[in-house]
């Protein structure tokens, strides 16, 4: 994919409507950060809530036009959905929607945000393997925990139309990037050990091979990078970002990290040290990054760290 493929941009916007922490008393916008005021006839109403998923609402602007796409649908099925309610948030801009991958923190709230658009036949990118099933994380033979069916079905019934994208696949005019499957190549992201599935009666591990993200190209900053669970592996994403677009400068790297628990708390150190080398302007660890891995890198990267929030709107421009 040549860099002339992704079109620049001259500002991105990153609405988060679902993400794992809230925090309505931060006040601490900037020229980047505008957190929620979710006030209604001068009062405070209502709280953005926080869950265990993902779900943004991405605008670029380019020529002086500006473009809609909502990336992963948040958890609950009203979650999201009630975010954007309460944040005053019109979703009737929304051309296109991406998966970044099939598991339930990121469907959820598929119908209700979809609903939201008022559009039928919503295109929905994603990598075909994000349809496997069953899917479940297996901590031994007699105990396995299974995520919720994801189907094309379940798709079509929320109203969209599938596109399955195993290559990068460009977006909004070609402003975004759509990556598809990512090779692994760094020497110490291998994946998350427990996920099975089973295919014709034969279980396997899964490795999750529908994880993917998206990419946009920030005039004279470089690029931004958004990720769902970047279950490749973030360092391995970032470095699929700059192989594909053949752009090495990073703006901003957003999105979960997949650095919670035994499994993956040993590589925080390393996974910061590799980002520092690459030297984004901004990092923003979010949902399954983990409080372990979000507090250091804030220590290490003081001032390219950005604390995410549900209802935080991030602005590059």
């Amino acid at each position: 994919m040549a860099d002339a493929a992704l079109k620049i941009a001259d500002k991105v916007e990153i609405l988060t409507l679902q993400d794992n922490y809230i925090e309505m008393t931060a006040m601490d916008n900037n020229a980047v950060v505008t957190r929620a005021v979710p006030l209604k006839d001068g009062e405070i109403k209502a709280s953005i809530g926080a869950e265990h998923g993902f779900s943004a609402l991405v605008k670029v602007t380019a020529e002086e036009k500006t473009r809609t796409m909502l990336f992963d649908f948040g958890f609950s099925e009203n979650g999201a959905a009630q975010n954007a309610q309460t944040l005053g948030v019109d979703l009737k801009d929304v051309e296109v929607a991406a998966l970044s991958h099939g598991h339930s923190d990121h469907t959820g709230g598929m119908a209700k945000l979809t609903a939201m658009t008022g559009r039928t036949g919503l295109p929905l990118v994603v990598h075909p393997a994000a349809f496997q099933s069953p899917r479940y994380l297996k901590f031994s033979e007699e105990f396995k925990v299974y995520f919720p069916p994801f189907s094309r079905d379940m798709v079509r019934q929320a109203g969209l139309t599938i596109i399955e994208a195993e290559e990068p696949y460009p977006m909004l005019d070609g402003t975004v990037l759509f990556l598809g499957g990512i090779p692994h190549t760094t020497d110490f992201e291998k994946g998350w050990p427990l996920p099975h599935s089973r295919k014709d009666g034969k279980e396997s591990w899964d490795a999750i091979e529908d994880d993917s993200f998206i990419v946009m190209h920030l005039k004279d900053k470089g690029l931004v990078i958004l990720s769902g669970c970047a279950h490749a592996g973030i360092v391995n994403t970032v470095q699929y970002a700059v192989k594909t677009t053949g752009i090495d400068r990073i703006h901003a790297v957003m999105g979960g990290f997949h650095l919670s628990g035994p499994f993956f708390e040993p590589l925080i150190d390393r996974t910061t040290k590799e980002l520092q080398k690459m030297n984004p302007a901004y990092v923003i660890p979010t949902h399954c990054t983990g409080r372990k891995a979000i507090m250091e890198m804030e220590k290490q990267m003081p001032q390219q760290f950005i604390l995410n929030m549900a209802g935080t709107k991030l602005t590059f421009q």
